[in-house]
């Protein structure tokens, strides 16, 4: 391949094999290197046909690549990363990649926020797509509507997720704050990535500063359903459309009713009647979700039955309520919430969507704001949306202190003083164990982690079938 090297370090991750697809896209030669790759990114990464060295080792460096694009996740004590310090070759984070190569001279759609960020920016690509705009773009997520997280188009376009989290080792600041933005989607702001950030004035600050530099030609979506959001885009030079569901919001949903089929409700813009949608997706949150790519999507000239098609047609991302099973009346879903709020809503969502039936949560404590202490109070409110709980060890506790990590038995003590069952296990092995003698037809089980959770929904599958096949004999 002609055009420069560029060696992804940590190249497992969704958002750097994404990287590493556009990358592959404008012609240049990939490599990468991680330590664990599991699917949907391992899969992907494999149908790139992009070589991975497993293990950090100076030789996947030699010869020296152009450019060395090291994943945030990474930090100093890396092989590579040292190798590359002492050999002064030239690093960059994945942002300043995606800025330089795919974003700059291109109309950038940024969408932002605590929660919703990747069901959004699907939603929204989806939206272009169906007006006409075929868009570049950059997902968190394996949007079903196209089966990856990444296009390189012509397309004036560039649609891309954008995360609050620091950009690398070397470059603390957030990921959005490379990306040019145009047109940005702000859902809700909570309180997030207590390992970076001390408090929620300190995430406030991270997206003022997103805020303040979009142009005075540019766009602001806002979700006014969020007090947090109401107040950071205050000082806004560009023009702010809000949304939500409240009287004050410019775009407002009403009569939002779910059925099986998903839900319906009508839209109206400052108090005018625009039409009546519908979207596969469940839960509030989706309808805000919704109604965002209505008021941006207006904004860039996408006609209202392009986006109500749009949503019609929207085949969800993968790991979001995503049903990876029906074996003997159970249902097995999949999902990547890990923050207390995502957990909640989810589980809500999931109750309106299988109303009578019992709903049962399996929680990993896996991302680093999950894993801490912190927020154990609001994981306590969370999970008793859910049935019954099940919660799993905390991933890699090595990496924090006792004092500072949070703590699965006591969460489900807590949940049981309250009333809901509630159990802790030390591992994959003994979770699906104690699932095979829990678990009865009409039951619905919904995992939730942010990585492969030891390869829990495999080995329940497996297990699930292999008491069915045990009956049937």
């Amino acid at each position: 391949m002609s055009g420069p090297h560029f060696h992804l370090i940590g190249i497992g991750g969704t958002a750097m094999a994404g990287l590493a697809g556009l990358l592959l896209a404008k012609g240049y030669r990939v490599t990468g290197s991680d330590q664990d790759v599991y699917p949907p990114m391992s899969e992907l990464l494999d149908r790139l046909g992009i070589p991975i060295a497993r293990g950090y080792r100076p030789e996947n460096l030699r010869p020296h690549p152009d450019r060395v694009v090291i994943g945030n996740a990474l930090s100093r004590g890396n092989p590579e990363i040292e190798y590359a310090l002492d050999a002064k070759l030239h690093y960059v984070s994945l942002p300043e990649v995606l800025r330089e190569e795919f974003i700059r001279g291109r109309h950038s759609v940024v969408i932002a926020g605590t929660h919703g960020k990747t069901t959004t920016t699907s939603l929204m690509v989806w939206a272009l797509e169906q007006g006409g705009q075929r868009p570049s773009f950059l997902i968190g997520g394996i949007a079903e509507n196209f089966g990856t997280n990444f296009r390189w188009s012509e397309s004036a376009y560039f649609v891309i997720e954008g995360d609050e989290y620091d950009s690398a080792f070397f470059d603390k600041g957030p990921k959005f704050m490379h990306y040019l933005p145009d047109t940005v989607i702000v859902n809700t702001i909570e309180f997030d990535h207590a390992d970076i950030y001390p408090d929620l004035e300190a995430v406030k600050t991270a997206f003022r500063r997103l805020i303040n530099i979009i142009p005075r030609r540019g766009c602001l979506i806002a979700d006014f359903d969020s007090p947090v959001v109401r107040e950071v885009v205050a000082g806004a030079w560009c023009p702010v459309h809000s949304f939500g569901l409240m009287a004050e919001a410019e775009w407002r949903a009403l009569e939002i009713r779910v059925t099986e089929r998903g839900t319906t409700f009508e839209v109206r813009h400052r108090g005018l009647f625009v039409g009546e949608f519908f979207t596969p997706l469940v839960g509030e949150f989706n309808v805000r979700n919704c109604l965002a790519v209505i008021a941006a999507a207006t904004a860039l000239g996408i006609e209202r039955e392009a986006i109500a098609r749009a949503l019609a047609s929207f085949r969800s991302v993968r790991r979001r309520m995503e049903v990876r099973a029906e074996i003997a009346g159970i249902t097995l879903i999949d999902d990547f919430a890990h923050h207390p709020t995502a957990v909640r809503v989810t589980l809500e969502a999931l109750r309106q969507r299988y109303p009578n039936r019992r709903l049962i949560a399996v929680f990993e404590p896996r991302s680093r704001t999950s894993r801490l202490r912190i927020m154990q109070p609001a994981f306590e409110e969370a999970f008793l949306a859910a049935d019954v709980a099940v919660l799993g060890p905390v991933f890699r506790p090595e990496v924090i202190s006792e004092e500072a990590r949070l703590s699965p038995s006591e969460l489900a003590r807590a949940l049981r003083e309250r009333g809901r069952p509630a159990y802790a296990f030390s591992g994959v092995e003994e979770i699906v164990s104690a699932l095979d003698e829990m678990l009865v037809p009409g039951d619905v089980v919904v995992v939730l982690s942010n990585g492969d959770f030891g390869g829990l929904h495999e080995k329940l599958i497996l297990r699930l079938r292999e008491r069915g096949s045990a009956k049937t004999r």
